[in-house]
């Protein structure tokens, strides 16, 4: 049949890409450490024994958790899920105040602008020139951050005891999207829900004050209530919910398209489950949502006299991103402000002259690249964002003392830690502690490519795609990502769906074995 053809093709698309990752990593490996290297990508050669010996750590590892979910199976869902997030947040909460990184970058402005909202009243950042001007999509961040810092203790611990309460609902949600698409499964899946509490780059990224752990949160709640709009054969009150949350995901940070356009493939291949009523009510909710939350931001800030006309009306254009993408130096990585200064110097803050130069920039990139730079550019591109492997957790996770920086304050946070601890004293930027962590969340990332990897081939043979939702998502950000500016942190979002792809892949594994008993 036609979806069952579509769903094929779309798995074995995947697989290609999990194939290049994990044959590429044998040769190659992804690295980014800001202390040692500054803020730039490293591809390197690959050290296979290395490579060899963290797989067999982390096997042992993840055998070990394996063992422990067979163990938790007597105890009832009631007590082992609670349980499990209750340790977790203590683990989070320990990375929290052992490595209690300050802001910096973006974080670091946001912040700032939530502060002076909160004790100044002061918006000017939304005048011509200000941050909010350039960039009005991130005034989601302050504002979420002002809300915050007004409701409670005005300090960095607030913020990032909040994150861990959207990084433990990340976790839930696997769990529950994990169960969905399994509901035939004998056990209770608590392997699932022990790698989603646990997965290394989440336990640190609540360090980083900024949009990236909410709006994974949020749209791995969309992606929940999609699939259980579908496999329920349609409660308009899920899709409902999938619609607010992918909205609310996508408020805060922008790439809440690549699930919209996901979930709609996702339900027009469902339509025999779901039906044809059901699913154009389900496509008018997605699509009528989707940006309800900017629309209003616009209308308030104007009837306030904050702005006088749309925010988007000058900010940055696409293009600006685009350009930065085709930076053949670094793959599309920062540019160092060379993309900014054409839409601020050249361009004045003007969206649209601005985009006929990025135009015309991107037009003598491709010119003067020869097909096989490109063709270079761009697989190292790929493979350094999706193979790197710690979603940057070197800088936003465990921070950097030589950045700098003290306390909360409304000047000039450039990083570094509010306080030293024994952590921050022996996990400096070249200490051996910090590259054997690095090193162990490249692995497992590799490993999770090599599971994935297994599962999608097994499911193409055995005509299974219940997973197509997740597929199309990462499909999505494969191909977005390609033409886009790059940081391995702008995939993060992706996360959820490769542990629960992960582990699809580790079951159709297992089965292929005899059974034993107690197994």
């Amino acid at each position: 049949m036609l979806h069952r053809s579509v769903n094929r093709t779309l798995y074995g698309l995947l697989a290609l890409f999990m194939g290049l990752f994990v044959v590429s990593s044998l040769f190659l490996r992804a690295k980014y450490n800001y202390g040692v290297y500054g803020d730039t990508p490293i591809l390197e050669r690959q050290k296979p024994l290395i490579l060899l010996a963290l797989s067999l750590l982390v096997l042992l590892g993840a055998a070990g958790l394996y063992r422990l979910s067979r163990w938790l199976e007597k105890y009832p869902r009631r007590a082992v899920i609670p349980g499990v997030l209750l340790l977790s947040f203590a683990v989070q909460a320990a990375i929290v105040l052992l490595f209690p990184r300050v802001p910096t970058d973006d974080s670091q402005t946001v912040l700032s602008l939530a502060l002076d909202m909160l004790y100044d009243h002061d918006y000017s950042s939304f005048q011509s020139g200000g941050y909010l001007y350039m960039f009005p999509f991130n005034f989601s961040v302050v504002l979420y951050l002002r809300t915050l810092l007004a409701l409670f203790p005005d300090n960095y611990l607030t913020i990032k005891l909040f994150s861990i309460l959207f990084t433990l609902a990340t976790a839930w949600l696997i769990y529950r999207i994990d169960r969905e698409l399994n509901p035939k499964e004998e056990r209770r899946g608590y392997g699932v829900l022990l790698a989603a509490a646990f997965f290394l780059p989440a336990l640190f990224m609540n360090n980083l004050i900024y949009n990236d752990v909410i709006a994974t949160a949020l749209l791995t709640g969309s992606v929940y209530a999609c699939i259980r709009f579908v496999r329920r054969g349609g409660p308009l009150g899920w899709i409902a919910l999938s619609a607010a949350l992918l909205a609310a995901g996508n408020y805060f940070r922008s790439i809440g398209a690549l699930f919209l356009i996901a979930s709609i493939l996702y339900i027009l291949l469902s339509l025999r489950s779901v039906g044809v009523k059901k699913a154009l009510l389900a496509l008018v909710l997605l699509v009528g949502l989707f940006n309800v939350p900017s629309w209003t931001q616009n209308a308030v800030l104007q009837a306030s006299g904050i702005t006088n006309e749309p925010v988007t009306k000058n900010s940055a254009p696409v293009y600006m991103w685009l350009n930065m993408g085709l930076n053949t130096d670094t793959w599309g990585f920062w540019d160092e402000r060379e993309s900014y200064s054409i839409y601020q110097n050249e361009a004045g803050y003007n969206q649209a002259a601005s985009s006929v130069l990025f135009k015309q920039e991107i037009r003598r990139k491709l010119s003067e690249a020869s097909p096989g730079e490109l063709a270079g550019m761009y697989y190292r591109k790929l493979i350094w964002t999706w193979t790197e492997g710690t979603y940057q957790l070197d800088r936003y996770g465990i921070g950097n003392q030589s950045e700098g920086g003290r306390g909360m304050g409304r000047g000039s946070l450039m990083g570094g830690y509010s306080y030293q601890t024994a952590a921050t004293r022996t996990f400096t930027s070249d200490s051996a502690l910090r590259s054997g962590l690095l090193w162990i969340a490249y692995t497992a990332n590799f490993l999770l490519y090599v599971c994935t990897l297994a599962g999608l081939v097994l499911s193409i043979r055995r005509r299974r795609f219940d997973e197509a939702l997740p597929v199309l998502i990462l499909l999505g950000f494969i191909a977005f990502y390609l033409v886009w500016e790059i940081k391995s942190r702008y995939i993060y979002p992706t996360y959820p769906l490769l542990i629960l792809l992960a582990c699809m892949g580790f079951r159709a594994i297992r089965g292929l074995r005899p059974a034993r008993e107690g197994d």
